[in-house]
């Protein structure tokens, strides 16, 4: 999968970059909000506890292959915590901290309006989620890559020809991110769970637009 998803985005900037006509680019920075997480395979093996809310930024390449079509690869960055109850020789209580990278391309879907100034859209992409997680205590540092999806919508507002502000919202998932095999635990080992949980995050975002080329 981690192949397939990086040679997906190698073909798309390739593209890009010989099309280098007509681009966007775009800046993000908002709120993503709490995901709860959690998973109960018997008495012994559990985990629940959100992963909290926070700042998240980044940025996008749009090439616009219509009027009303767009294709973008974009970035985005969260540094979040993670408060989690697990059973592992007893409950046990910590605090997480996470790095997350969203890589992700996908396509977004242009409506024209009466003097083309509001610009709404909607769209999806897929892509990858490289996650870091800090245990508090030594030893407890790993990492991991998912595959993620987006879905979102908002509208482009155009102060001028080149510059314009970007409004959206979006919901992130990084498919089966959130594992106390993998994560949730003391010294590397995890809390012994083998199911896993689906981050499922909805953020709202700012940001601006400039075009690069094109009319």
């Amino acid at each position: 999968m981690k192949q397939f998803i990086l040679s997906l985005l190698l073909i798309a900037g390739i593209f890009l970059s010989a099309t280098a006509q007509n681009i966007r680019f775009d800046t993000y920075s908002g709120y993503v909000f709490d995901d709860k997480v959690d998973s109960y395979y018997d008495a012994n093996n559990y985990y629940n506890g959100k992963i909290k809310g926070g700042f998240h930024w980044g940025g996008g390449l749009e090439f616009m292959i219509s009027s009303t079509k767009g294709v973008e690869l974009k970035y985005l960055r969260q540094d979040l915590t993670a408060p989690m109850e697990y059973y592992k020789n007893g409950v046990k209580f910590k605090n997480f901290e996470l790095g997350i990278n969203y890589i992700l391309i996908g396509g977004s879907n242009y409506f024209k309006t009466q003097g083309g100034k509001v610009e709404p859209y909607v769209g999806a992409g897929l892509g990858m989620a490289i996650i870091n997680i800090k245990n508090p205590e030594p030893g407890g540092t790993s990492g991991a890559t998912k595959f993620a999806w987006n879905l979102k919508g908002g509208t482009n507002i155009w102060a001028s020809k080149k510059v314009g502000v970007k409004l959206q919202a979006e919901l992130l998932s990084a498919v089966q991110a959130a594992g106390g095999g993998f994560y949730f635990g003391t010294g590397g080992s995890g809390a012994g769970i083998t199911t896993y949980s689906s981050m499922l995050q909805f953020a709202l975002s700012g940001g601006l637009i400039f075009k690069l080329g094109g009319k």
